[in-house]
């Protein structure tokens, strides 16, 4: 037996031994081909550079033959206006000669005041005998020195250090997170910086099993972000940052793990009533009663009545909210949220289809009675919508009800500070108040939704939003208004 363990322990030393070998051969041949391909980016980098200074080359020298050509014509000019000039001044001097051979003083004298007028008015006495343009091209010279130096002081490009997540700066409220980083010194290549998150259940470094994928924010050009939008089905969210020049990313930074305080629940539709219809977040009023699905399920049992029909697992948080009661019954037309409130301040959202005669919104105490409807008992506390005839909008608690003399919003908000003994109800697109109860909860509390005539949606996984901490910090600062439908 020592034997065949040594024989075991030997097969799988020499089997790893296998496998790092051909990762070595694999990681020698990723380095030849990634050198070739470093080498082929390196030819494509000079041969651009090249391109550059051929066509700054062309483009100069053409300046200067612009140049030397304005020259050369305003010298031609010049020397045509010379030529002609030295032409007629000959012709002049040669008439001049001539008149000098008169022997009649009046012929000679009628000879001289015309060549002294064609004199007075002759171009080349109005000829400047200065160049108009120097023969220097001094001024299109350059001097590439800095150049040079530039260029000989270009060498690869460094890898970008890891940024440095400020963790006191990073904010997470309404649904949204904002992380702050900066770099540990100043690096002027950096192009832009990747962001990547990824939610979980675990506190603290992210683990390398049991976690969902990073998703990426890619080409960020500042040192701040703010992922918006977010449904926080998780209590954490990991992030981390890299930065990232023109060729090379760095290493990431080291992770950061915040925390959503997000409420996040279901509706249980094992404990809803029958003309309910329950789908995850969604509840409608069916009718029938769940006949159809009776009928079907009584099928399938015939069929299966030789098995034994699997038994609910209680283990579970959720389940044990539920704490194993029958379903509402009569017209408790009721279901429940499969999470219990037990301390801390959440925030849901729930909103009626237009169509709807009848709903409630609100939390009750686990274990309700079957027949129980939500604010008709001592233990249960909810806003109630009638769209039967006419529109009625009231706040119940204990069978007391308190009409609500304002417009029914499309969704509703709802607050519960357990530890506060505070139940609020919002306008949830505006966040204006809609009725607050004051109680000191005894017990864990579900949320509660009464359909009749129509569907809920429920919005989870949202934190409680700045307004309605912004109100809430107002109204307690006040004193608040006490509901006389409290405990």
């Amino acid at each position: 037996e020592t034997l065949q363990r040594i024989v075991s322990t030997l097969v799988n030393k020499n089997d790893e031994i296998h496998n790092f070998i051909d990762m070595l051969n694999h990681t020698i041949a990723n380095v030849q081909v990634n050198s070739s391909n470093a080498i082929s980016e390196l030819d494509e980098e000079f041969d651009g550079l090249y391109s550059v200074l051929h066509e700054m080359k062309g483009s100069m020298a053409n300046t200067i033959q612009q140049e030397e050509a304005r020259k050369i014509q305003a010298l031609q000019d010049q020397l045509t206006q010379c030529s002609h000039a030295l032409e007629s001044s000959e012709e002049l001097l040669e008439l001049a000669v001539q008149s000098l051979d008169i022997k009649n003083p009046v012929e000679l004298l009628e000879a001289s005041r015309q060549i002294k007028d064609s004199v007075t008015v002759a171009s080349a006495f109005r000829l400047s005998l200065k160049p108009k343009v120097s023969d220097s091209m001094t001024h299109m010279m350059v001097d590439f020195a800095l150049e040079k130096r530039m260029l000989q002081a270009v060498k690869f490009l460094p890898v970008p250090k890891a940024p440095e997540i400020d963790v006191a700066a990073c904010l997470v409220a309404d649904n949204c997170i904002t992380i702050s980083w900066r770099m540990p010194e100043e690096d002027s290549r950096i192009d832009h910086f990747v962001l990547e998150y990824r939610k979980t259940n675990f506190d603290g470094l992210p683990r390398l099993k049991g976690e969902q994928r990073w998703e990426l924010v890619d080409y960020i050009k500042a040192t701040q972000y703010t992922l918006s939008g977010l449904k926080f089905d998780t209590k954490y969210v990991n992030l981390r940052v890299q930065a990232c020049n023109k060729a090379v990313a760095g290493e990431y930074s080291d992770p950061v793990t915040l925390e959503t305080k997000a409420f996040l629940f279901s509706l249980d539709s094992t404990s809803s009533h029958l003309n309910l219809k329950v789908e995850d977040t969604y509840v409608e009023w069916d009718p029938t009663g769940g006949k159809g699905q009776e009928k079907i399920k009584g099928k399938e049992n015939k069929n299966r009545s030789n098995t034994a029909s699997p038994k609910r697992s209680t283990n579970s948080p959720r389940a044990s909210a539920r704490g194993g009661r029958d379903r509402f019954a009569g017209e408790s037309y009721t279901v429940l949220g499969d999470t219990a409130v037990e301390s801390g301040q959440h925030y849901w959202e729930v909103r009626a289809q237009k169509d709807c005669k009848s709903y409630s919104v609100g939390v009750t105490y686990r274990n309700p009675g079957k027949f129980d409807q939500l604010g008709k008992t001592n233990s249960s506390w909810c806003i109630h919508i009638n769209n039967w005839l006419q529109t009625t909008f009231s706040a119940k608690h204990n069978n007391k009800a308190k009409t609500l003399d304002i417009p029914v919003p499309d969704r509703i908000g709802v607050y519960c500070d357990f530890d506060g003994g505070q139940l609020s109800f919002y306008n949830a697109s505006s966040k204006a108040l809609l009725h607050t109860f004051r109680a000191k909860f005894a017990q864990p509390l579900l949320p509660g939704f009464m359909i009749w005539c129509g569907g809920l949606t429920v919005s989870t996984g949202l934190q409680v939003p700045s307004a309605v901490k912004t109100l809430q910090k107002s109204e307690n600062g006040l004193g608040g208004s006490t509901s006389s439908l409290n405990n």
